[in-house]
């Protein structure tokens, strides 16, 4: 049964394919993430095993990201119902089977248990991810799409170039060769040469880091995700994201068991700080509100590295901000997705008084931008506020006032933009879009769940990001 789970959007992506009309397609990637869904909802309850050989697995990590990528599959379903229903004018066959070949990819990845089937998972997921961004079909799309590809291809060539440093590592110890399933791995690290476990780290933190989008490999995010329908921005910023950041943890839990946890979670505690700068730069006087959640997707890469970098309870926060910063991107990505159509643009020169012309998205928007930059009671405060209090209380006093100095640019900075398309003054909508049930309640929902795990952490959910904080390290 579970591995229909990972059957499911394949099979999905072909029956969308087949179909000869456009008018049915989207529900059958309904159908689709509600099977996603209740098979992952089984699995992760234990009413359905999980798979355990040799290629494939469930780790504690990989629990909270396929949870969070089969609810973020099911909200952007709902919402792609609605949305391909106005966007009558473009043909939906590739973007409907994408979206689901995508999240085939993600939910291969998530169970790999193989370093070579984590990547070749991660590289369909790049793959079938990048039709997505030219949905508009216009030369700023295609534009977007081909820096995407190009960056991304190094991006992944780095990560393959790492996985074969580590198989060589793996293969020459003098003893029995393990195998490459990550757990062997971890057990049999201690035999390795160090310098070749830590040029392997380097490579896949550079290579799964360029698909993370952490600085400064981020150079694709502000044009695919400015350019690309805001349900695909979504996956992107809270799926494909955090499948790239399951790998480096899956790199990470090697390095510590092989008494090399202090060099790797120094560098990601200088990328983490570096993608939080940079960020910051970009958005002071960013005019365009999609690229601008470009940019805080990166701030957010690097908030999830300096959680883990600071390690215990730094990165206890940084898995549960993992969770809440997909869940907020979904808000927000979706409720910028709104305002694009029902304005006919994405600037601040085009789009003004959203809280006036489109109340339901304009709102959502604007508690987005109070939740995706810590303002209590939504869950990033709750994650945000632990990774502090680890950083101060760990010794990492530099790190953790670099932290805040950054947290406070970015707020001031994504501010004023958001200010400016909230309440600034503006015309109104210029197309026929309007908020309706199928754009509006996945909004909702995950506007729903970041504000409840900012109130209460389920006792279920609490022992998982310990479970995975403790898997990564080694500790029990």
């Amino acid at each position: 049964m579970a591995l229909l789970l990972l059957a499911l959007p394949f099979l999905g992506a072909l029956a969308a394919f087949a179909l000869p009309s456009d008018r049915f397609r989207p529900g059958v990637l309904v159908a689709t993430a509600v099977g996603h869904l209740a098979l992952s909802v089984a699995v992760l309850a234990g009413l359905v095993a999980a798979p355990d050989g040799p290629w494939l697995w469930l780790d504690p990590p990989g629990r909270l990201v396929l949870g969070l990528v089969t609810v973020l599959f099911f909200g952007c379903a709902i919402y792609a119902h609605g949305y391909l229903r106005f966007r009558t004018g473009r043909p939906n066959r590739t973007f409907v089977t994408c979206v689901m070949a995508l999240t085939g990819g993600l939910t291969v990845a998530i169970f790999a248990r193989h370093i070579g089937l984590m990547w070749v998972a991660v590289e369909l997921s790049a793959l079938t991810a990048a039709p997505l961004i030219y949905f508009n079909h216009n030369a700023r799309s295609i534009e977007a799409t081909w820096k995407y590809l190009m960056v991304g291809s190094v991006g992944v060539a780095m990560a393959l170039l790492g996985t074969f440093f580590l198989a060589y590592a793996a293969v020459h110890t003098g003893g029995e060769t393990p195998s490459l399933a990550f757990d062997d791995l971890a057990r049999a690290s201690r035999t390795f040469s160090p310098s070749w476990l830590k040029a392997s780290f380097v490579l896949l933190l550079v290579g799964y880091g360029t698909k993370m989008g952490l600085a400064p490999m981020h150079t694709w995010k502000p044009d695919a995700y400015g350019e690309a329908p805001g349900l695909a921005g979504a996956l992107f910023a809270g799926g494909v994201t955090s499948v790239a950041f399951l790998a480096i943890l899956r790199a990470l839990h090697i390095s510590y068991a092989a008494g090399l946890g202090g060099f790797a979670t120094r560098l990601l505690l200088v990328l983490g700080l570096l993608s939080m700068a940079v960020a910051g730069v970009f958005m002071i006087g960013q005019n365009d509100f999609k690229r601008m959640l470009a940019y805080s997707s990166v701030e957010h890469m690097g908030i999830l590295a300096i959680g883990v970098g600071i390690s215990g309870l730094g990165a206890f926060g940084a898995m549960l901000h993992l969770v809440c910063n997909g869940l907020t991107k979904g808000v927000l990505f979706l409720s910028a997705g709104n305002l694009h159509r029902a304005y006919g643009g994405k600037t601040t020169e085009e789009v003004g008084g959203a809280l006036r012309g489109a109340p339901f998205s304009g709102t959502m928007f604007l508690l987005g931008f109070l939740a995706i930059t810590g303002a209590p009671p939504f869950g990033p405060f709750l994650s945000e506020l632990t990774i502090a209090r680890a950083a101060f209380g760990s010794g990492h006093g530099v790190t953790g006032a670099l932290y805040l100095l950054f947290l406070m640019v970015v707020f001031l900075g994504m501010g004023a933009t958001v200010l400016k398309v909230t309440l600034g003054e503006g015309a109104g909508p210029t197309t026929a879009w309007r908020d309706r049930a199928l754009t509006s309640l996945p909004i909702l929902g995950f506007l729903a769940l970041v504000l409840a795990l900012g109130v209460y952490i389920p006792g279920g959910l609490e022992d998982a990001l310990w479970d995975a904080v403790h898997w990564i390290e080694g500790t029990s």
